[in-house]
């Protein structure tokens, strides 16, 4: 409920301060590891003040993308800009922050050390206590890296992430291992950054979490972007509707009713995808008399994700 309240406020703020300065971008980029092409032609932008999220599934080039923003990696072709400039330019690299899923950092060291040390990096770090809140952390601040749970150590890499204030937020499956409070405290956050002119970079297995935090959407699968957009837009490209309920019909028989393009268990009920509800429906009352529990709701980020990926894949677009 949440994402559906808060998205159109979050875009609408989008468009008032929407910019054209490109601050990241991929021109063409192809990237091979051997005989392997991680990313094929791949034009890529995120403006500033925006929060983009990058999906796709994994193995799709969503990392590889990151990285190469990240100057952490050279393309095989094509131009890698941030700030309009070389990743590796060290100005550049003091204006981003990155929190990546193979992050690191010595076990034996309290949290407020880490923060310390890596705000010595920076020219102008955010004070201590502001960083601490940010990523829920006071009440761990003198707990040692490696004493805590893997939520609490993902809080500490977002805390490192942000510690320089950066203007440009790399973040690679930022709220895994993280519990229901926990991740819409971190969304509050990334939308505060914004919110103070702050650009940010999202990956992500969560599709709600793109729906709600993202002002666009970029979905990536063997190494091209399939689809670009506002989640709205994203939404639209697969129409149709998702009906749950309870029924005594079996699942090969509902896969066969018109208009049905995918059934299967959800716990104690039935979760069915169609083209239109309402035949549908009708259909399912006329045979189940005892139908109960329904629900009809629109087709989400999810639905059209695994439908633009999917399709990708039939239509046999394999990496070389």
């Amino acid at each position: 409920m949440i994402a559906t309240i808060e998205q159109p406020h979050r875009a609408a703020q989008s468009a008032a301060k929407a910019s054209d300065f490109i601050v990241a971008s991929l021109e063409g980029v192809n990237k091979n590891y051997g005989d392997i092409r991680a990313l094929r032609g791949v034009d890529f932008r995120v403006r500033a003040g925006e929060v983009v999220a990058l999906l796709g599934p994994n193995g799709a080039g969503k990392t590889t993308a990151v990285k190469l923003l990240l100057g952490l990696m050279l393309p095989n072709a094509g131009k890698v800009r941030v700030f309009g400039g070389d990743p590796t330019n060290p100005e550049n690299r003091m204006r981003t922050g990155a929190m990546l899923q193979v992050g690191k950092v010595p076990e034996t060291l309290r949290v407020s050390e880490h923060i310390d040390l890596f705000s010595s990096y920076y020219t102008k770090p955010l004070p201590m206590a502001e960083i601490l809140a940010a990523a829920g952390l006071e009440k761990l601040s003198d707990r040692k890296f490696g004493d805590l749970s893997g939520g609490q150590r993902q809080r500490v890499l977002f805390a490192l992430a942000i510690c320089g204030d950066p203007d440009l937020l790399f973040l690679d499956e930022p709220t895994v291992g993280l519990d229901v409070e926990a991740r819409r405290m971190l969304w509050d956050e990334i939308r505060r950054m914004v919110d103070r002119g702050k650009t940010v970079l999202l990956t992500t297995h969560y599709l709600q979490e793109a729906d709600a935090l993202a002002d666009r959407v970029a979905v990536i699968n063997q190494g091209e972007i399939i689809a670009q957009g506002t989640p709205a837009e994203i939404k639209a490209k697969t129409s149709g509707k998702r009906i749950r309920c309870i029924t005594s019909l079996s699942l090969p028989t509902l896969r066969q009713i018109a208009g049905v393009t995918d059934a299967k268990e959800d716990r104690e009920a039935i979760e069915i995808h169609a083209v239109d509800a309402e035949p549908v429906v009708r259909e399912l009352l006329s045979r189940d008399a005892k139908l109960s529990g329904l629900e009809v709701t629109s087709a989400g980020l999810e639905e059209a994700f695994l439908a633009l990926t999917q399709d990708t894949a039939h239509n046999g677009n394999q990496p070389n």
